[in-house]
């Protein structure tokens, strides 16, 4: 079992002070994060919504990348320059309109350079998953 390199409390603060424009909102919480696995909530807004009133493709692969750039915080501690270096995504039905959007992520290999991993997106309380990503990042030298 890893241990995580930092905590819920210690990844808020990282994320609110490197990246104000995408956490100072509040709209994104981190529910948990262990080194292995995190999930994250994205409280709804109308924002999300494309034409048709479904949760747009963009709202998820961005809440997808933000799940794994935690759930790897939370196994390498504070690197900020580790980035994504190719994320793929399947979305596999209609996220509802009025629902958190929760991303359950989890690293399937850990190196030195570079992190898999995948992340199941949720609507709601369903457990039918929306879409499932698989992402991998490039961590820099120490």
């Amino acid at each position: 079992m890893t241990i995580a390199k930092m905590s819920v409390a210690e990844l808020d603060a990282f994320l609110l002070k490197e990246f104000p424009q995408a956490f100072a909102s509040g709209d994104i919480s981190i529910e948990r994060a262990d080194g292995e696995s995190c999930l994250i909530r994205e409280r709804f807004h109308d924002r999300m919504l494309r034409p048709g009133g479904t949760v747009s493709g963009p709202t998820l692969m961005a809440l997808a990348d933000v799940a794994m750039y935690v759930v790897l915080l939370s196994a390498i501690g504070p690197v900020g320059l580790a980035v994504t270096t190719n994320l793929n995504i399947n979305f596999l039905r209609k996220g509802q309109p009025g629902q958190d959007v929760l991303a359950a992520a989890k690293l399937l290999k850990l190196g030195k350079r570079l992190a898999v991993g995948e992340v199941s997106l949720l609507s709601g309380t369903s457990p039918d998953p929306i879409a499932h990503v698989t992402a991998t990042y490039s961590i820099p030298n120490a």
